[in-house]
């Protein structure tokens, strides 16, 4: 066990984590909040990754982070006026988007599929330069994470986050308000591309490269981690509930983790994290499976002591 968990691994698992952490969250707001299914998370990823590596390339890290929300920003809104303004269901709005973006994605990058960042000064680098050791990429995702986190959970707070958390659980009594639900949407659509092309450029400053097939599957595994959160934090306040979804993602890249240092083959890594996304889906379900399971057991039992107690009692009568 020991071998398996070793620092390296740990702190490799907590740094992707973190990063991916921010895609979770994105999910936290539309799938959790608003209530959408928004499949343009895995473009969005690669539009973040491909404008924050190229901001990178031009000698600006920091301005690269700020750029790949403002690019997340747009892709939300795009979604977001597809949905409310044309009448699109979300879920088709989101593949529309998705497949937008994959030439949108491959023109920002140069037309080229790949993009290499070694060379370029990014923001570890920087941290490396000034806060040393060997734990300065956590401390940098951790920082960001925490801020995100923090930031988040007072929006959601205020009167406009409060607006887009009713537009999610009614819609109709939010209309009747006087609330404009097309704009809560839009609003929150925005704010979740934005963490998600934020976690695009810090993964691409973390690994030095922007592939075009890097976002795919992003939304399963996002997915898994929000879910694999809330299952283990529960429901609480907004704060509570950010933190799991972090603590979910961290959790997940464990388990991928582990997979690798089990010598899994290459070939087997997408079936091993398909079924880690399936039981991370399933598991709510099958909790309450076993629940009802176990009080049916009980009650049978309890109707059969029943039944034995009124039979010993009847036969003492006789």
């Amino acid at each position: 066990m020991s071998s398996i968990f070793t620092l390296s691994i740990v702190q490799s698992a907590l740094e992707l984590g973190f990063i991916y952490s921010l895609v979770a969250l994105a999910l936290f707001i539309s799938f959790t909040i608003l209530n959408i299914a928004d499949l343009s998370t895995d473009g969005c990823f690669t539009l973040g990754c491909a404008v924050g590596a190229m901001v990178t390339l031009a000698g600006h890290p920091v301005l690269a982070l700020f750029a790949a929300m403002g690019a997340g920003v747009c892709s939300g809104f795009i979604t977001a006026f597809l949905q409310t303004r044309m009448g699109i269901e979300s879920i088709l709005a989101g593949i529309i988007v998705n497949t937008g973006l994959y030439t949108i994605n491959i023109a920002v990058m140069g037309f080229a599929s790949n993009v290499n960042l070694f060379g370029c000064d990014t923001i570890f680098s920087l941290a490396k330069e000034t806060i040393g050791g060997s734990f300065y990429k956590i401390i940098v995702v951790a920082i960001v994470v925490a801020a995100v986190a923090l930031i988040l959970s007072w929006f959601l707070g205020t009167r406009l986050g409060l607006s887009i958390r009713a537009t999610g659980d009614n819609p109709d009594m939010v209309k009747a308000s006087s609330i404009n639900p097309g704009f809560m949407i839009t609003v929150g659509l925005c704010v979740a591309n934005s963490l998600t092309g934020l976690s695009g450029a810090l993964l691409a400053q973390y690994q030095k490269s922007c592939d075009i097939n890097l976002g795919t599957g992003m939304v399963t595994i996002a997915l898994a981690s929000l879910i694999i959160g809330e299952s283990i934090i529960g429901k609480g306040s907004i704060l509570k509930r950010v933190c799991g979804v972090v603590l979910g993602s961290c959790l997940y890249r464990f388990l991928v983790a582990v997979a690798l240092r089990l010598n899994v083959p290459a070939e087997c890594l997408k079936l091993v994290s398909a079924i880690i996304v399936a039981v991370a889906i399933a598991f709510p379900y099958l909790k309450k499976r076993v629940a009802f399971s176990r009080q049916k057991s009980i009650a049978i039992r309890k109707r059969k002591e029943d039944s034995y107690a009124a039979a010993e009692t009847h036969r003492k009568d006789i």
